[in-house]
């Protein structure tokens, strides 16, 4: 199948074929006939499978073809939701980029940055707004956003939205949208609150599933290395010191903290890095970003949430300096190489402590991952004394807590 046989019009598929695209992904042949058809959506899909063009494509169509027929009131008519800032300006440039013949106007609006430039265009007239949750409901409140004219909303990361606390910001959000339109739902994962939120938004939806979160990408070698915690800074740079053999990485840590202590060990090193986290400023993320995507940045380090906006097709390698105690933040991680038909590989350092996580991972993927001895580093571990993490997932701690970390999360500028 090609994007011809999607009954595309000619200004879309002249900017699909511009980025060099000529196959759509399973999520995209399967989800942009669904849309176009004005249904409902359930999408069960991860990062990497296409599926930001799977819905900007289908709603860009959908406008366009609306806007011809001279019945066309202003105002917004078609609102993503996504957690991130660097997701939200991700999902805003594919707008941009297929969307280039439509003539259809669109921004995006997030927390961090002063709203003033955000407002302006919003009082100039968009038809397309990509928002995270705080700002937006912030926007809303001021009456800087009006959604009665509305014709497609998409809600994107839904489990993500869960886990940095933003569900109650969502169903605010939801309980502003005109009764009649068409809902677009996406998720990696689908856990019971999920599911219930999925059955509340969407109107008899068509389900579609790609890419179980259980698979990995195919184009993806994984490899496991073992190793003393109070060694693993060394194996980095050991590991690093080839640029041949690793031209371009993006590291993942737990916490903020951790990032910036990798980034700086780096750059001590002799090696560009930057990190990415959640209490940057805004514009020192997009600066890392863009050196990072420009390649005069060679390794980013990044904590998992600020990782989601992240889309680089070329990026060669995945490092795993700690172990995720979730296994399908692994499986998310490692999705960020190995695309658009590229082979990639990711890395991953196991300590005495982590021995329990690597162990749900290969429950999760269904195999086990192959440990590299040849290294200067390589231990033979003995079992853990320490008990691994009990929680797996946000809505399993206090509601306290998860009030706590949503109001954190806001007041960092996250939504």
């Amino acid at each position: 199948m090609t994007f011809e046989n999607l009954s595309l019009i000619p200004p879309i598929l002249q900017a699909i074929k511009s980025k060099g695209y000529t196959t759509p992904t399973p999520i995209q042949s399967q989800a942009i006939p669904v849309i176009l058809q004005g249904k409902d959506l359930l999408g069960c899909a991860q990062t990497g499978t296409g599926k930001t063009a799977a819905f900007a494509i289908p709603i860009l169509q959908i406008l366009h073809e609306e806007k011809k027929t001279g019945r066309w009131e202003k105002g917004i008519k078609a609102l993503i939701i996504t957690p991130t800032r660097e997701l939200a300006i991700q999902i805003n440039e594919s707008f941009a980029a297929y969307g280039k013949g439509t003539h259809l106007q669109h921004t995006v609006v997030f927390g961090g940055v002063n709203q003033y430039a955000q407002a302006h265009k919003l009082k100039a007239g968009v038809d397309i707004l990509v928002a995270t949750p705080g700002r937006l409901l912030d926007l809303m409140n001021q009456g800087l956003v009006g959604l009665q004219n509305l014709k497609i909303f998409t809600l994107d990361e839904a489990d993500r939205m869960l886990d940095m606390g933003f569900i109650n910001d969502i169903k605010k959000i939801i309980n502003k949208l005109p009764a009649k339109r068409q809902s677009l739902f996406f998720s990696a994962t689908m856990p019971s609150t999920i599911t219930k939120l999925a059955e509340a938004l969407l109107t008899n939806p068509v389900r579609v599933a790609v890419t179980p979160i259980s698979s990995t990408a195919e184009m993806v070698t994984q490899q496991m290395y073992l190793v003393d915690k109070k060694d693993k800074r060394s194996l980095l740079a050991h590991i690093l010191k080839d640029p041949v053999a690793i031209p371009s990485a993006l590291v993942f840590t737990r916490t903020k903290h951790g990032a910036d202590k990798i980034a700086h060990f780096i750059n001590q090193s002799g090696i560009r890095a930057e990190a990415i986290h959640g209490n940057k400023s805004q514009n020192a993320r997009q600066s890392a970003l863009k050196n990072f995507k420009s390649k005069q940045t060679r390794i980013l380090v990044a904590t998992d949430i600020a990782a989601r906006g992240i889309d680089i097709n070329e990026l060669s390698h995945v490092i795993n300096f700690e172990i995720p105690n979730e296994p399908e933040t692994y499986v998310h991680r490692i999705g960020r190489t190995g695309r658009a038909d590229r082979s990639g590989m990711a890395l991953s350092f196991c300590d005495r402590d982590e021995q329990e996580y690597v162990k749900n991972i290969h429950k999760l993927i269904n195999k086990s991952i192959p440990v590299v001895q040849e290294h200067p580093y390589h231990v033979n571990l003995a079992p853990s004394t320490k008990p691994p993490v009990t929680f797996k997932r946000q809505e399993q701690r206090r509601p306290f807590e998860r009030n706590r970390r949503s109001w954190q999360s806001r007041r960092r500028g996250l939504g």
